[in-house]
């Protein structure tokens, strides 16, 4: 695809919400998406009411039984159709999400859009998810005659399912949540992030032509916190699938506690990266490169905590200074920008707190921290040395193109410093031999810990320790975190 087959962006398209099956207009009017690299209005969102809200809640309840009855293999061949559609038609919201989101073109056509359909065919194929258990035998007791007691454990649906999601990654996030949900018979309210919720919308008219009965999916969208917090107070909703900061996370937590929501939460991170005596450094700046800059650092699982040993400490920030200087920023629709503009201008203005109280603090800035001569909210790849633990900097997720460096001493010091974190989602070992980072990383207090790599495993159970997080999801994972488990048991003679 080029930049001239880019479909336009058409300002004044009218979009709506999907409540029960039916495409209605938002009755608390519209509000406005700003392009983050222009700071031009792209589109209008619906912003719906409470009754609205209310509404697609009462819609999923009802739909509920029918989904749920119908037969795993016939609800993954539904997926396996909205993956075929994905695959054909996403291709047209490029443009859309791009001006959304304000991500670079090369972000926008790969991670941002293919990644979807692929979320979906990752179940298309039915699972056994059940669990027999081995019988024992009973003696007689005053319970019963006794016999061989026997049970099996079946997985149901946990019911209605509110999928909430961040602003990084609207399609691919959402899409990782409505795939495995549906699988195991949930029906959904969908509620992306306020700040681009427009190709959402636009998916789901395309998963929709898979031919799900009404119901079964609706999404609701807002501008602030009214229509999550509905979600998340309404009785029909017995579950919170939420990806988000862990401030919000912990109201959710909090909020959905007196009708007891079942939660799965993927929150905020301030991934460790681990660098040994032994290692090979340029790997490892290769790695924190490839995605410091990556959605200009909009991403929970980017490595923005380095932690090196001290004999390589010098070897290691006169790479990543060199590497700075290579992070292209600017226009995103350039094919060789690296690093667009950060969402908003309120979320750029907060990365440069950061980067203030980081020098105030007494880092070395090396690069970076300053504001570019552009109209969008971009911020420079940002480099600070000789941190502390005890720094706001160090301690607090700035989710922006900004990584820290620590010193340690040895193995043991780096994961203390490793673990002196509230956050625990991704953190990396960069070491000599892959035994060497295995012993390392399972030390380190972190869901998932890349071992001389960033590439994740796909179907490896994703989620965090701490303020990270609450459940695991992707690959059979995900079916288990929207499935309740039931044990049936009975007395064999």
């Amino acid at each position: 695809m080029t930049l001239a087959e880019l479909e336009p962006v058409n300002v004044d398209e009218q979009y709506r919400l999907l409540i029960g099956g039916d495409w209605v207009a938002a009755e608390s009017g519209t509000y406005e998406i700003v392009n983050p690299n222009t700071t031009q209005v792209i589109g209008h969102a619906p912003e719906a009411s409470i009754t609205q809200v209310n509404d697609a809640a009462a819609a999923a309840k009802a739909a509920l039984p029918g989904w749920r009855d119908t037969p795993m293999a016939e609800r993954c061949a539904m997926i396996g159709r909205a993956a075929d559609l994905l695959e054909q038609k996403l291709g047209g919201l490029v443009g859309l999400v791009q001006g959304e989101t304000g991500a670079t073109i090369n972000v926008s056509e790969s991670i941002q859009i293919t990644s979807c359909a692929d979320r979906f065919r990752h179940y298309e194929t039915p699972v056994n998810v059940d669990e027999p258990i081995e019988p024992y035998p009973v003696a007689e007791n005053p319970l019963g005659p006794g016999g061989l007691s026997c049970a099996h454990v079946i997985r149901q649906p946990v019911g209605v399912v509110a999928c909430i999601t961040s602003y990084n990654f609207p399609l691919v996030n959402m899409s990782g949540k409505i795939a495995p949900a549906l699988a195991m018979g949930n029906t959904l309210v969908i509620k992306p992030a306020p700040q681009d919720p427009l190709a959402v919308i636009k998916m789901g008219e395309i998963i929709e032509e898979a031919g799900f009965p009404p119901g079964v999916i609706n999404i609701i969208t807002g501008s602030g916190a009214v229509a999550g917090a509905a979600l998340v107070e309404s009785r029909d909703v017995d579950m919170i699938s939420f990806t988000g900061s862990s401030a919000v996370g912990a109201k959710i937590m909090q909020a959905g506690g007196s009708t007891m929501k079942r939660l799965l939460m993927e929150l905020g991170g301030k991934g460790a990266c681990v660098l040994t005596d032994d290692c090979n450094v340029d790997g490892a700046v290769g790695a924190i490169a490839s995605v410091w800059g990556f959605h200009s650092g909009q991403i929970c699982t980017a490595p923005t905590r380095v932690i090196v040993h001290r004999s390589r400490y010098d070897e290691l920030v006169d790479k990543l200074t060199a590497v700075a200087g290579m992070l292209k920023l600017g226009d995103p629709l350039d094919r060789e920008t690296i690093v667009g503009p950060v969402i908003t201008e309120l979320h750029r203005d907060r990365v440069e707190h950061f980067i203030a109280s980081g020098v105030a603090d007494g880092a070395t800035l090396l690069c970076g921290g300053r504001r570019p001569d552009l109209p969008g909210y971009f911020v420079e790849p940002t480099l600070l040395a000789d941190c502390t633990s005890d720094m706001r900097v160090v301690q607090r997720e700035i989710f922006g193109p900004v990584v820290v460096v620590l010193a340690h001493d040895d193995d043991d010091h780096a994961v203390e410093l490793a673990n002196d974190s509230d956050y625990g989602l991704f953190s990396y070992v960069f070491a000599g031999t892959t035994a060497r980072a295995f012993e390392i990383g399972k030390r380190i207090e972190s869901g998932n810990v890349g071992l001389n790599s960033m590439a994740p495993h796909i179907h490896a159970p994703f989620g965090g320790f701490k303020m990270s997080g609450v459940g695991r999801d992707r690959g059979v994972y995900g079916l288990h975190a929207y499935s309740e488990v039931q044990a049936l048991s009975w007395m064999s003679s």
